[in-house]
């Protein structure tokens, strides 16, 4: 999986360390949820149980290969 640096320097936050790319690979492949930001990157949403059920949103570059940001999502909701 191809990551930015700036993928990278956030990884070493508390809040981003738990993230696991298991769980980024799984939204890629499979996302509830898929917008297109105004700069052509591409956001995808997914929900992750061991996170005890928590969003998962991750931000590919528009290559839709690279992935650029992953948190968990707090604002997130379903439709």
């Amino acid at each position: 999986m191809r990551v930015t640096s700036y993928f990278i320097q956030t990884r070493t936050r508390p809040d981003r360390r738990i993230i696991l790319m298991e769980w980024i690979a799984r939204v890629i492949e499979n996302p509830i949820r898929e917008e297109i930001q105004s700069d052509g990157r591409v956001r995808l949403w997914g929900q992750i149980p061991e996170a005890d059920g928590r969003f998962l949103r991750v931000v590919l570059l528009e290559d839709r290969e690279t992935v650029h940001n992953a948190f968990l999502d707090r604002s997130f909701r379903e439709d």
